[in-house]
This record gives structure tokens, sequence and C-alpha cells, in this order.
């Protein structure tokens, strides 16, 4: 079993910027899938970036030119640094992970982003 935890949430002004951070145990998620995923309020959860465990990444449109998603193997984490924030960037961000060909079968409780205008 494989727990993961985020962190690094918190409030910032638009344009500013935070890392969020998603700390696994249980395993080493060296071989995962790992995500980000979002979900504001009263709307539906949303992917934001993927890793897969080769390196190759994926962000939404909104996403891409500002956010990227990084690994550090050693640490057993999982990042997601934010730049040029905005408004609707708020919501409760989620880490999750999984081995190829099982979907992202394990998720932490979230951290909450707020970005005020």
């Amino acid at each position: 079993q494989v727990q993961l935890v985020e962190s690094g949430g918190g409030l910032v002004q638009a344009g500013g910027s935070l890392r969020l951070s998603c700390a696994a145990s249980g395993r080493t998620i060296r071989m995962y899938a790992m995500a980000w995923f979002r979900q504001a309020p009263e709307k539906e959860r949303e992917v934001v970036a993927t890793l897969t465990q080769n390196g190759d990444t994926y962000y939404t449109h909104s996403a891409k030119g500002r956010f990227t998603i990084s690994r550090d193997n050693a640490k057993n984490t999982v990042y997601l640094q934010m730049n040029s924030l905005k408004p609707e960037d708020t919501a409760v961000y989620y880490c999750a992970g999984g081995e190829p060909g099982e979907g992202f079968k394990y998720w932490g409780p979230g951290t909450q982003v707020t970005v005020s205008s």
C-alpha cells in the first residue's frame, strides 16, 4: 500500500507562486505514474498534470507554461511548481499515483490552494 500526503498549499496573491509536494510512504513510487488533480467548488475534479514513470509529462491547457510537475526519487516525492497563479486556479489539489496499467489507484487527502485577486 502507498500513502500519499500533499503539502504546500495556502493563500497567495494573483501572479504569485506555490510549490506543492506529495510525499509517498509505504512503497517507492519510482516506477509509478503520478498526477496532480484539482477540484474547485461546484466543479468536477480535473487533471492538472501527469508524469509517467519514463518522465513524460502532460499538462492541461490552463496549466501549460505555468505549472511544472517533477519527481525526486530519492525523497519519494512528487512536486507541482505553480507560477503566475490566477484566481481561477483556486481549488483543492490532489496528488494521485499508480503502477502502469492500474490507473491512479492511490490518492492523497488534498491541499487547499487559494489565489486572491
